[in-house]
């Protein structure tokens, strides 16, 4: 993981940025799947006022390859001039034309700011979304994710991850023990060969 020497004034400001977000509104339709989905501008919209009140910003970055792919690199920034990079997503180009790389783009830029920010998507409340099953919510690992990033030594990693993974256990999901364990694993790695 790439980042600033100190990531705590980007940590702080980010966890009360997620405090004061709300969700991506599903605004886009897809005809193909008879299905709504948040854009890229949804996405945009759902963290702007939150991230300027903070102290935020992000970049994305597109990385060259030599595969029919698209890799986007997103960046946060804090105004202390602290920073940490969220990794490189790269996506397949469906079709290899300028629309296919287009829409890759459009594509990776907005799953890769959606999992920086820390931001999920919601429905419109239309009726249909207020009237259907509840989907079970998912713990938002984001700043675990972070601290587990930046842990110095193997102790302060394995007390981060304590922390982290009795979360998710309290919450009773999965998904989260697994990306916690995968993480504090990434980081081990990392420490062992420092």
């Amino acid at each position: 993981m790439n980042k600033s020497e100190s990531v705590a004034g980007l940590a702080a400001a980010l966890a009360k940025a997620q405090g004061q977000m709300k969700g991506a509104i599903k605004d886009s339709a897809n005809p193909f799947f008879k299905s709504k989905y948040a854009d890229l501008a949804s996405v945009v919209e759902a963290i702007r006022a939150a991230f300027s009140a903070n102290g935020l910003s992000y970049i994305q970055t597109v990385e060259p390859s030599e595969k029919d792919e698209v890799r986007v690199e997103t960046t946060l920034l804090h105004a202390s001039g602290e920073w940490i990079s969220c990794g490189v997503l790269a996506l397949p180009v469906s079709k290899v034309d300028a629309q296919g790389y287009g829409s890759a783009l459009t594509y990776c830029r907005r799953y890769s700011l959606s999992a920086a920010a820390g931001v999920s998507t919601e429905l419109d409340d239309d009726g249909n979304a207020a009237s259907a099953a509840k989907p079970k919510k998912t713990m938002d690992c984001t700043a675990h994710l972070f601290a587990l990033g930046a842990a110095p030594t193997l102790d302060d990693l394995q007390a981060v991850f304590k922390t982290a993974y009795k979360a998710a256990q309290a919450e009773n999901d999965t998904m989260a023990m697994a990306t916690i364990t995968n993480a504090k694993n990434k980081r081990k790695t990392e420490l062992a060969a420092a």
